[in-house]
């Protein structure tokens, strides 16, 4: 009796190990790195911190064989500058067939969704796809059901928040609208998502109503209360994110599919880069969303479990910083896999935090800074701003990481990050002779000198793994 009670307590106690209270939790792993995780560490790191679901931005073939055969549900995308090419049938024939139906066996890869672009209406393109999304989405998901996978595999467009708004004379979530330069045009897209059974994807940043808006009530950007509300036809809306989303609804019920699935393909924090981007409000932002995901809680007029990819699983340093700084520190784990700050996914039911990604390899325990024995400064900015050029100095800006460095740091700190790009090759660390190594790590508060991580021929879960699936790939080339 003894041994089948015990029996019992290992079983149940592995299940709930492995069990997820917050449903369908996805996440964004972007690859814009200079130097990346090897793949199969990455989805080593999702699968221990219990993702079930992740997005793409491309279909790269050293990704797809990583995760061959792990379960994971996968969001493929085909990036906006190939949306022109998949406006030929022929061409869109062929995408599916390289990079979906290759994947499709037994151990392959579990594909959900096909991303055709990535916010291509962004008022910033200046309308550079406003022609193309749409055809593009039309001929993938004819490929897609021609390819016999359409049942399963939907194609989508991740969009961003800004195709919807309210007037501002009405400025409530009720009188959402979809924009009006684009109406027709999301009209048509809604039309044919319904058609197919396939969602509307949506990028939702509260974050970036504090970084567009000094005056934006802080507390709105979160889920923990506010003292004034948005009163909305006997609906009180606390925080953006509700907000937000329940514009979009309102717009979708405007052109008569309110009950369309939406799926929020990008929500996140920055933890850099801008005085609003940092550890606390991360944590903040990250512990509040997750908790109501637990609780299945939805939104005033979605009350239903919302399914999110959170953005992004590690930081990024070869992002465009067009947008801001911040744009290379969204990560819930550093340019490495390890932890930023502690987060429960589980949103406080089970007490699941994250843990790192393991057997990550480093360069040599190295740094490069500042010379404080050179004897001509007068080339220092100079050489700081070709530094910064090639490397990342975003933690260096107003309210960021390493704000508070003088002026010999901000040298040290920019002279380290481009030794490190650049792989610690010897002449990269001299600068007309103001910089020198060090094997001391002069990191300091809140501000890291980093060392790079090594880099590697990418491989699959295992040797044998990887060439099985090689080999069945072979047959849909």
């Amino acid at each position: 009796m003894l041994k089948l009670q015990f029996l019992i307590w290992v079983f149940l106690a592995g299940f709930l190990r492995s069990v997820v209270v917050v449903e369908g939790l996805g996440v964004n792993w972007g690859t814009m790195a200079s130097h990346q995780l090897p793949p199969d560490i990455v989805v080593q790191l999702l699968k221990d911190n219990g993702f079930q679901q992740v997005k793409l931005f491309d279909a790269d073939q050293t990704t797809m064989k990583a995760l061959a055969g792990s379960g994971l549900e996968v969001m493929v995308a085909i990036p906006n500058n190939m949306l022109t090419t998949m406006t030929d049938y022929d061409s869109a024939k062929n995408w599916v067939k390289r990079n979906v139906s290759r994947y499709n066996f037994n151990g392959g890869v579990n594909i959900k969704y096909v991303a055709v672009g990535n916010e291509p209406f962004l008022s910033s393109y200046n309308n550079s796809f406003l022609n193309v999304t749409f055809p593009a989405l039309q001929n993938i998901q004819r490929a897609l059901n021609e390819a016999g996978v359409g049942d399963t595999i939907k194609a989508t467009v991740p969009l961003n928040a800004d195709v919807y708004n309210s007037p501002a004379s009405n400025s409530v979530p009720s009188a959402g609208r979809f924009r009006s330069d684009i109406s027709d045009l999301m009209t048509q897209i809604v039309q044919f998502l319904n058609q197919n059974g396939a969602p509307f994807t949506v990028n939702i940043y509260p974050f970036l109503s504090l970084y567009a808006d000094d005056n934006f009530p802080v507390d709105f950007a979160f889920f923990d209360g506010v003292v004034t509300p948005i009163a909305d036809n006997g609906i009180q809306y606390t925080n953006v994110f509700d907000a937000n989303f329940d514009t979009l609804v309102s717009a979708l019920k405007a052109v008569g599919f309110g009950d369309l699935p939406i799926l929020v393909g990008e929500v996140g924090w920055p933890t850099d880069g801008d005085k609003n981007a940092n550890i606390g409000y991360a944590q903040r932002f990250y512990n509040g969303l997750l908790k109501r995901l637990a609780a299945n809680q939805g939104t005033p007029l979605r009350p239903t479990n919302i399914q999110v990819y959170l953005f992004s699983l590690i930081d990024e340093d070869a992002k465009s910083i067009a947008p801001g700084s911040f744009e290379r520190h969204w990560g819930i784990f550093k340019y490495d896999g390890q932890l930023k700050y502690s987060l429960d996914l589980s949103g406080g039911a089970q007490n699941r935090f994250l843990v790192p990604a393991k057997g990550v390899e480093y360069l040599p325990t190295k740094w490069c800074v500042y010379n404080p024995n050179a004897k001509d400064t007068s080339k220092l900015g100079d050489n700081v701003n070709y530094a910064c050029t090639y490397a990342d100095c975003t933690a260096l800006g107003y309210g960021s990481s390493c704000n508070g460095l003088d002026e010999m740091g901000n040298a040290s700190y920019a002279f380290n990050m481009y030794f490190q790009v650049q792989n610690h090759k010897e002449e990269s660390c001299n600068f007309e002779g103001l910089a020198v190594l060090t094997d001391r790590n002069i990191s300091q508060g809140t501000c890291n000198f980093i060392i790079q991580i090594a880099r590697a021929p990418a491989c699959g879960p295992s040797l044998v793994t990887a060439a099985i699936v090689s080999i069945i790939l072979i047959f849909f080339l």
